[in-house]
């Protein structure tokens, strides 16, 4: 039994500590749904949960040893968020809604496995070093907590002062947010590097 508990404090941690910024991109998305009535919640919700799940599949595939990654190349999934911020701030409205960077489920499961990437280089040799039981306690752990992360964004994305933040600057501050996301990626990635060597 203490085995379990230490698991699941493990796993919270790991995944607090790996999750943090998805608490931003989920706010941003809430109030946008609030918005524009996209995403819609549920897929806002339902798309964290496909991300996350295929981010610890993969580093689960990977622990096992049957699928190797290369370090640097799941960088590029930076460009993801990149392109959505870019092509929401070249789009022009004339409300003041802040604007729809993603607007179904397969879009923020998108956003959120390419802002989740390097998750895998912590969750591959935490699942490694797992037995069977600690690994189930690890995934119970990690779906309570999306559900946990998407209520605390959905009440951050309906406090007042966050709606009028995002209202006032919406245009440029919401696909602001997911260019910076994508940035942070690729130059934390080590992938800018990478493709500089191999052009050199």
């Amino acid at each position: 039994m203490t085995d379990l508990l230490a698991a699941a404090a493990g796993a919270a941690l790991v995944f607090a500590a790996t999750n943090l910024d998805d608490i931003v991109v989920l706010t941003v998305l809430f109030v946008a749904a609030r918005g524009t009535g996209r995403p819609r919640p549920r897929h806002i919700v339902a798309g964290q949960y496909l991300g996350i799940g295929a981010l610890v599949a993969a580093a689960v595939v990977v622990a096992a040893g049957l699928l190797v990654v290369p370090d640097p190349w799941t960088g590029l999934l930076g460009l993801l968020p990149i392109g959505l911020g870019v092509r929401a701030l070249l789009a022009r409205e004339d409300d003041d809604s802040p604007p729809a960077v993603v607007s179904g489920l397969l879009g923020v499961a998108g956003v959120t496995i390419a802002n989740g990437a390097d998750n895998i280089a912590v969750y591959v040799p935490v699942f490694r070093a797992l037995t069977p039981a600690a690994g189930l306690v690890y995934l119970l752990v990690f779906a309570a907590l999306v559900a946990t992360w998407c209520a605390a964004a959905a009440l951050l994305g309906g406090h007042p002062r966050v709606v009028r933040l995002v209202g006032r600057a919406g245009h440029w501050l919401v696909p602001a947010v997911f260019v910076a996301i994508g940035v942070v990626i690729l130059v934390g990635s080590g992938v800018l590097g990478h493709l500089a060597e191999l052009l050199t």
